[in-house]
């Protein structure tokens, strides 16, 4: 039995168009985003003490230790 010839003519077409779109959507994307460099924001450190922060509701601890052990009940 003979194939017909239009069914794979336009199934090659269709996977060859699906690649050019893919490619150019891709170079689109690429220069049109890009790799812009680092960013330019410098975050600077921020204290994890409990009640460091000029904003803290309560008193600073005397041993601001996470861990228990020696006067870090």
């Amino acid at each position: 039995m003979e194939e017909p010839k239009q069914s794979v003519v336009r199934t090659w077409a269709l996977i060859v168009l699906l690649a050019i779109w893919f490619l150019a959507y891709s170079a689109f994307v690429y220069f049109a985003i890009g790799e812009k460099g680092p960013p330019n924001w410098d975050l600077v450190t921020v204290s994890d003490t409990p009640a460091s922060s000029p904003y803290a509701i309560y008193q600073p601890l005397p041993y601001p230790q996470h861990v228990r052990g020696e006067r870090g009940h």
